[in-house]
Protein backbone atom coordinates (compact mmCIF):
# COMPACT_ATOMS: atom_id res chain seq x y z
CA UNK A 1 0.00 0.00 0.00
CA UNK A 2 1.22 3.31 -0.73
CA UNK A 3 2.75 5.22 2.56
CA UNK A 4 1.34 8.51 0.64
CA UNK A 5 -1.72 7.82 2.49
CA UNK A 6 -0.08 8.19 5.74
CA UNK A 7 1.05 11.33 7.78
CA UNK A 8 4.56 12.05 8.44
CA UNK A 9 6.24 12.03 5.04
CA UNK A 10 8.00 9.81 2.43
CA UNK A 11 10.07 6.94 2.23
CA UNK A 12 14.05 8.20 2.62
CA UNK A 13 13.35 11.11 4.95
CA UNK A 14 15.56 10.57 7.57
CA UNK A 15 19.24 11.72 7.04
CA UNK A 16 22.00 9.66 6.63
CA UNK A 17 23.39 10.97 10.08
CA UNK A 18 20.22 10.10 11.61
CA UNK A 19 19.82 7.12 10.53
CA UNK A 20 23.58 5.56 11.19
CA UNK A 21 22.94 6.72 14.82
CA UNK A 22 19.57 5.55 15.00
CA UNK A 23 21.25 1.77 13.83
CA UNK A 24 24.44 2.44 16.20
CA UNK A 25 21.90 2.71 19.24
CA UNK A 26 20.10 -0.13 18.16
CA UNK A 27 22.80 -2.54 17.70
CA UNK A 28 24.36 -1.43 20.93
CA UNK A 29 20.72 -1.56 22.67
CA UNK A 30 20.75 -4.77 21.45
CA UNK A 31 23.98 -6.41 22.75
CA UNK A 32 25.88 -6.86 19.42
CA UNK A 33 29.49 -5.75 18.91
CA UNK A 34 29.70 -2.55 17.21
CA UNK A 35 31.03 -4.06 14.10
CA UNK A 36 27.34 -5.12 13.24
CA UNK A 37 26.29 -1.67 13.10
CA UNK A 38 26.62 -2.21 9.12
CA UNK A 39 25.32 -5.70 8.85
CA UNK A 40 21.95 -3.56 10.90
CA UNK A 41 22.24 -0.72 8.47
CA UNK A 42 22.30 -2.76 5.47
CA UNK A 43 19.31 -4.95 6.50
CA UNK A 44 17.58 -1.65 7.42
CA UNK A 45 18.31 -0.55 3.63
CA UNK A 46 16.47 -3.85 2.40
CA UNK A 47 13.87 -2.49 0.16
CA UNK A 48 11.54 -5.60 0.81
CA UNK A 49 10.14 -3.51 3.72
CA UNK A 50 8.02 -6.05 5.97
CA UNK A 51 3.76 -5.15 6.04
CA UNK A 52 2.99 -4.09 9.05
CA UNK A 53 -0.79 -3.96 10.52
CA UNK A 54 -1.26 -1.65 13.30
CA UNK A 55 -4.42 -2.38 15.88
CA UNK A 56 -5.65 0.46 18.40
CA UNK A 57 -8.13 -0.89 20.99
CA UNK A 58 -8.01 0.06 25.33
CA UNK A 59 -5.07 2.67 25.42
CA UNK A 60 -4.70 6.12 25.34
CA UNK A 61 -1.83 6.44 22.31
CA UNK A 62 0.67 7.01 24.23
CA UNK A 63 2.74 4.61 22.29
CA UNK A 64 2.20 5.69 19.16
CA UNK A 65 3.11 9.26 20.26
CA UNK A 66 5.81 8.34 21.83
CA UNK A 67 7.38 7.57 18.51
CA UNK A 68 6.15 10.93 16.75
CA UNK A 69 6.99 13.31 19.51
CA UNK A 70 9.45 15.82 18.13
CA UNK A 71 12.29 14.11 19.95
CA UNK A 72 12.25 11.54 18.38
CA UNK A 73 12.05 12.59 14.25
CA UNK A 74 14.75 10.14 13.18
CA UNK A 75 13.34 7.08 15.10
CA UNK A 76 9.65 8.31 13.77
CA UNK A 77 10.76 8.70 10.43
CA UNK A 78 13.31 5.52 10.09
CA UNK A 79 10.70 2.86 11.72
CA UNK A 80 8.13 4.33 9.24
CA UNK A 81 10.94 3.96 6.36
CA UNK A 82 11.86 0.30 7.75
CA UNK A 83 8.41 -1.03 7.61
CA UNK A 84 5.35 -0.69 4.76
CA UNK A 85 2.61 0.31 6.98
CA UNK A 86 -0.86 -0.90 5.56
CA UNK A 87 -3.04 0.15 8.63
CA UNK A 88 -2.68 2.30 10.85
CA UNK A 89 -5.88 4.76 12.86
CA UNK A 90 -3.34 7.14 14.19
CA UNK A 91 -1.45 7.99 10.92
CA UNK A 92 -3.25 7.19 8.33
CA UNK A 93 -5.44 9.79 6.32
CA UNK A 94 -8.14 7.29 5.17
CA UNK A 95 -11.54 6.95 7.49
CA UNK A 96 -14.44 5.65 7.97
CA UNK A 97 -15.49 2.31 5.03
CA UNK A 98 -12.29 3.39 3.07
CA UNK A 99 -10.15 2.67 6.23
CA UNK A 100 -11.87 -0.28 7.05
CA UNK A 101 -11.35 -1.23 3.08
CA UNK A 102 -7.96 -0.53 3.41
CA UNK A 103 -7.28 -2.86 6.66
CA UNK A 104 -9.82 -5.84 4.80
CA UNK A 105 -7.30 -5.76 1.39
CA UNK A 106 -4.33 -5.76 3.82
CA UNK A 107 -5.57 -8.47 5.77
CA UNK A 108 -6.05 -10.47 2.93
CA UNK A 109 -3.07 -10.52 1.04
CA UNK A 110 -1.42 -11.99 4.91
CA UNK A 111 2.23 -11.91 4.81
CA UNK A 112 2.36 -9.27 7.70
CA UNK A 113 3.68 -8.30 10.82
CA UNK A 114 0.78 -7.57 13.34
CA UNK A 115 1.33 -4.72 15.97
CA UNK A 116 -0.77 -4.20 18.98
CA UNK A 117 -1.46 -0.94 20.60
CA UNK A 118 -4.02 -1.03 23.84
CA UNK A 119 -5.60 -3.77 25.88
CA UNK A 120 -8.42 -6.25 25.15
CA UNK A 121 -11.62 -6.38 26.94
CA UNK A 122 -13.57 -9.98 26.69
CA UNK A 123 -16.25 -9.65 29.55
CA UNK A 124 -19.92 -9.36 28.18
CA UNK A 125 -18.66 -10.10 24.80
CA UNK A 126 -16.25 -7.83 24.47
CA UNK A 127 -18.67 -4.87 24.05
CA UNK A 128 -16.32 -2.39 25.98
CA UNK A 129 -14.18 -1.84 22.48
CA UNK A 130 -15.42 -1.58 19.27
CA UNK A 131 -14.26 -0.19 15.55
CA UNK A 132 -16.62 -0.44 12.58
CA UNK A 133 -19.10 -2.72 14.91
CA UNK A 134 -16.62 -4.97 15.72
CA UNK A 135 -15.41 -5.74 18.41
CA UNK A 136 -11.43 -5.76 19.90
CA UNK A 137 -11.17 -9.00 20.44
CA UNK A 138 -13.13 -10.19 16.85
CA UNK A 139 -10.23 -7.71 15.00
CA UNK A 140 -7.81 -8.96 17.10
CA UNK A 141 -8.53 -12.78 16.12
CA UNK A 142 -9.39 -11.69 12.19
CA UNK A 143 -6.24 -9.78 11.67
CA UNK A 144 -3.83 -12.45 13.75
CA UNK A 145 -4.72 -14.91 10.89
CA UNK A 146 -2.47 -14.38 8.54
CA UNK A 147 -0.02 -12.35 10.43
CA UNK A 148 3.80 -13.90 10.42
CA UNK A 149 4.29 -12.39 14.27
CA UNK A 150 2.64 -10.25 16.37
CA UNK A 151 4.55 -7.04 18.29
CA UNK A 152 2.48 -6.23 21.55
CA UNK A 153 3.62 -2.28 22.15
CA UNK A 154 3.11 -0.97 25.21
CA UNK A 155 1.88 -2.49 28.52
CA UNK A 156 -1.86 -2.40 28.00
CA UNK A 157 -1.53 -5.00 24.68
CA UNK A 158 1.15 -6.74 26.64
CA UNK A 159 -0.66 -7.66 29.97
CA UNK A 160 -3.61 -5.39 29.68
CA UNK A 161 -2.30 -2.20 31.21
CA UNK A 162 -4.32 0.07 33.55
CA UNK A 163 -7.73 -1.24 32.07
CA UNK A 164 -6.69 -4.59 34.08
CA UNK A 165 -6.10 -2.91 37.10
CA UNK A 166 -8.68 -4.55 39.78
CA UNK A 167 -11.09 -4.82 39.46
CA UNK A 168 -10.68 -5.08 35.84
CA UNK A 169 -14.37 -3.99 35.25
CA UNK A 170 -14.36 -4.67 31.56
CA UNK A 171 -12.05 -7.86 31.60
CA UNK A 172 -9.19 -6.58 29.98
CA UNK A 173 -6.56 -8.62 28.85
CA UNK A 174 -3.50 -8.52 26.20
CA UNK A 175 -2.70 -10.22 23.29
CA UNK A 176 -0.88 -13.69 24.53
CA UNK A 177 -3.35 -14.25 26.91
CA UNK A 178 -6.00 -14.83 23.53
CA UNK A 179 -3.68 -15.66 20.53
CA UNK A 180 -1.78 -18.51 21.19
CA UNK A 181 -0.91 -19.98 17.77
CA UNK A 182 1.63 -17.07 16.71
CA UNK A 183 4.87 -15.75 17.25
CA UNK A 184 4.05 -12.63 19.75
CA UNK A 185 7.35 -10.51 21.03
CA UNK A 186 6.12 -8.18 24.21
CA UNK A 187 7.37 -4.63 24.50
CA UNK A 188 6.19 -3.38 27.25
CA UNK A 189 5.95 0.29 28.99
CA UNK A 190 3.74 3.41 29.84
CA UNK A 191 4.85 4.34 26.96
CA UNK A 192 7.69 2.05 26.26
CA UNK A 193 11.17 3.54 25.06
CA UNK A 194 10.87 4.10 21.12
CA UNK A 195 14.60 2.84 21.26
CA UNK A 196 13.25 -0.60 22.20
CA UNK A 197 10.56 -0.74 19.62
CA UNK A 198 12.99 -0.02 16.76
CA UNK A 199 15.55 -2.30 18.23
CA UNK A 200 12.87 -5.04 17.74
CA UNK A 201 12.23 -4.29 14.68
CA UNK A 202 15.77 -4.14 13.45
CA UNK A 203 16.75 -7.28 15.29
CA UNK A 204 13.58 -9.23 12.88
CA UNK A 205 14.92 -7.77 10.00
CA UNK A 206 19.34 -8.56 10.12
CA UNK A 207 17.92 -12.03 11.38
CA UNK A 208 14.86 -13.04 10.21
CA UNK A 209 13.29 -13.62 13.39
CA UNK A 210 12.17 -12.18 16.62
CA UNK A 211 14.72 -11.75 19.53
CA UNK A 212 15.52 -14.52 22.79
CA UNK A 213 12.44 -13.59 25.32
CA UNK A 214 12.57 -14.24 29.27
CA UNK A 215 9.56 -15.42 30.38
CA UNK A 216 6.85 -12.07 29.85
CA UNK A 217 7.74 -12.49 26.14
CA UNK A 218 9.83 -9.41 26.52
CA UNK A 219 13.23 -9.14 24.41
CA UNK A 220 16.12 -10.15 26.84
CA UNK A 221 17.86 -7.23 24.76
CA UNK A 222 16.14 -4.68 26.40
CA UNK A 223 14.42 -6.25 29.88
CA UNK A 224 17.03 -8.64 30.59
CA UNK A 225 18.10 -6.41 33.64
CA UNK A 226 16.88 -4.69 36.61
CA UNK A 227 16.76 -1.26 36.49
CA UNK A 228 18.41 -1.20 40.13
CA UNK A 229 21.23 -2.97 38.47
CA UNK A 230 22.38 0.03 36.31
CA UNK A 231 20.77 3.13 38.18
CA UNK A 232 22.82 6.20 38.29
CA UNK A 233 21.90 6.61 42.11
CA UNK A 234 23.00 2.74 42.74
CA UNK A 235 26.04 3.82 44.91
CA UNK A 236 23.95 5.82 47.48
CA UNK A 237 21.83 3.03 47.87
CA UNK A 238 24.83 0.78 48.71
CA UNK A 239 25.71 3.62 51.15
CA UNK A 240 22.59 4.12 52.94
CA UNK A 241 22.37 7.18 51.82
CA UNK A 242 18.26 7.93 50.38
CA UNK A 243 15.52 10.74 50.32
CA UNK A 244 13.44 10.32 52.98
CA UNK A 245 10.90 12.77 51.48
CA UNK A 246 10.36 14.60 47.96
CA UNK A 247 12.02 17.77 48.93
CA UNK A 248 14.32 17.09 51.45
CA UNK A 249 17.87 17.70 51.48
CA UNK A 250 18.81 13.90 50.10
CA UNK A 251 16.40 14.71 47.25
CA UNK A 252 18.40 17.74 46.35
CA UNK A 253 22.23 15.76 46.70
CA UNK A 254 20.28 13.10 44.31
CA UNK A 255 20.32 10.47 46.34
CA UNK A 256 18.76 6.82 46.01
CA UNK A 257 14.42 7.34 45.83
CA UNK A 258 13.78 3.71 46.84
CA UNK A 259 12.39 4.78 50.17
CA UNK A 260 9.90 7.37 48.45
CA UNK A 261 8.83 4.36 45.96
CA UNK A 262 10.98 3.59 43.46
CA UNK A 263 10.37 -0.26 42.22
CA UNK A 264 13.76 0.24 40.15
CA UNK A 265 14.61 -2.84 42.42
CA UNK A 266 11.78 -4.88 40.69
CA UNK A 267 11.69 -3.59 37.40
CA UNK A 268 13.06 -5.24 34.27
CA UNK A 269 13.71 -2.26 31.66
CA UNK A 270 17.05 -0.58 29.89
CA UNK A 271 15.52 3.12 31.18
CA UNK A 272 18.71 4.02 32.67
CA UNK A 273 20.87 3.05 29.93
CA UNK A 274 18.79 4.03 26.79
CA UNK A 275 16.73 6.73 28.42
CA UNK A 276 14.23 9.01 27.16
CA UNK A 277 13.47 11.52 24.23
CA UNK A 278 17.21 12.04 23.14
CA UNK A 279 18.15 14.23 26.37
CA UNK A 280 19.59 11.90 28.47
CA UNK A 281 16.87 11.95 30.79
CA UNK A 282 14.67 9.20 32.23
CA UNK A 283 11.90 10.10 35.33
CA UNK A 284 14.70 8.31 38.04
CA UNK A 285 17.50 11.18 36.91
CA UNK A 286 14.85 13.64 37.47
CA UNK A 287 14.08 13.37 41.02
CA UNK A 288 10.76 10.90 40.35
CA UNK A 289 11.18 7.19 41.05
CA UNK A 290 10.29 4.42 38.53
CA UNK A 291 6.45 3.08 38.97
CA UNK A 292 7.50 -0.12 37.30
CA UNK A 293 5.73 0.46 34.10
CA UNK A 294 7.02 -2.56 32.47
CA UNK A 295 5.71 -5.18 34.45
CA UNK A 296 2.71 -7.21 34.35
CA UNK A 297 -0.18 -6.03 36.26
CA UNK A 298 2.25 -3.28 37.77
CA UNK A 299 -1.07 -1.05 38.33
CA UNK A 300 -1.91 -3.42 41.40
CA UNK A 301 1.64 -4.75 42.62
CA UNK A 302 3.61 -1.67 42.26
CA UNK A 303 0.96 0.59 43.94
CA UNK A 304 0.94 3.28 46.28
CA UNK A 305 3.38 4.44 43.59
CA UNK A 306 5.21 6.35 46.51
CA UNK A 307 5.29 3.68 48.81
CA UNK A 308 8.34 1.46 49.16
CA UNK A 309 8.66 -2.01 48.07
CA UNK A 310 8.44 -4.52 50.79
CA UNK A 311 11.31 -7.04 51.27
CA UNK A 312 14.59 -5.03 49.87
CA UNK A 313 16.99 -5.22 52.28
CA UNK A 314 19.00 -1.92 52.88
CA UNK A 315 22.53 -1.55 53.67
CA UNK A 316 23.35 -0.38 56.62
CA UNK A 317 25.61 1.05 56.80
CA UNK A 318 27.90 1.52 53.45
CA UNK A 319 28.87 -1.43 51.30
CA UNK A 320 28.73 -4.71 52.28
CA UNK A 321 30.26 -6.50 49.85
CA UNK A 322 34.36 -7.09 49.36
CA UNK A 323 35.87 -4.42 47.43
CA UNK A 324 36.62 -7.25 44.74
CA UNK A 325 32.96 -7.99 44.77
CA UNK A 326 32.11 -4.50 44.21
CA UNK A 327 33.80 -3.66 41.77
CA UNK A 328 32.89 -6.98 39.22
CA UNK A 329 29.19 -5.07 40.38
CA UNK A 330 30.35 -1.93 39.21
CA UNK A 331 31.75 -2.80 35.68
CA UNK A 332 28.39 -4.62 34.86
CA UNK A 333 26.45 -2.04 35.63
CA UNK A 334 27.92 0.04 33.37
CA UNK A 335 29.10 -1.86 30.78
CA UNK A 336 25.63 -1.52 28.88
CA UNK A 337 25.79 2.74 29.17
CA UNK A 338 29.16 2.03 27.73
CA UNK A 339 27.64 0.01 25.14
CA UNK A 340 25.22 2.83 24.15
CA UNK A 341 27.86 5.78 24.31
CA UNK A 342 30.13 3.81 21.94
CA UNK A 343 27.23 2.92 19.70
CA UNK A 344 26.56 6.62 19.20
CA UNK A 345 30.45 7.41 19.10
CA UNK A 346 30.80 4.92 16.19
CA UNK A 347 27.44 6.71 14.35
CA UNK A 348 29.47 9.85 14.54
CA UNK A 349 32.47 8.36 13.11
CA UNK A 350 30.01 6.35 10.54
CA UNK A 351 27.79 9.85 9.71
CA UNK A 352 30.87 11.55 9.00
CA UNK A 353 29.30 12.36 4.68
CA UNK A 354 28.76 15.37 3.08
CA UNK A 355 25.41 17.23 3.43
CA UNK A 356 24.41 16.55 0.36
CA UNK A 357 23.99 12.80 1.75
CA UNK A 358 21.51 14.26 4.51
Amino acid sequence: MDRGIFLGGIPGTTSRRGFLRACAIATAAMGLPMEMVSKVAEAAKDPERPRVIWLHFQECTGCTMSLLEASHPDIASLILDLISLDYQETLMVAAGEQAEENLHKAIEEGNYILVVEGGIPLKDDGVYCKVAGKTAIESLKKAAEKAIAIIAIGTCSAYGGIQAAKPNPTGAVGVQDIIKDKPIINVPGCPPNPHNFLSTILYYLTFKKLPPTDRWGRPLFAYGRKIHDHCERRPHFDEGRFVEQFGDIGHQLGYCLYKVGCKGPETYSNCPVIRFNDVEVWPVSVGNGCYGCTEPNFWDTMTPFHDRLPNIEIPGAGIQASATEFGKAALGVTAAAIAIHAGIGVAKRLATGSKSEE
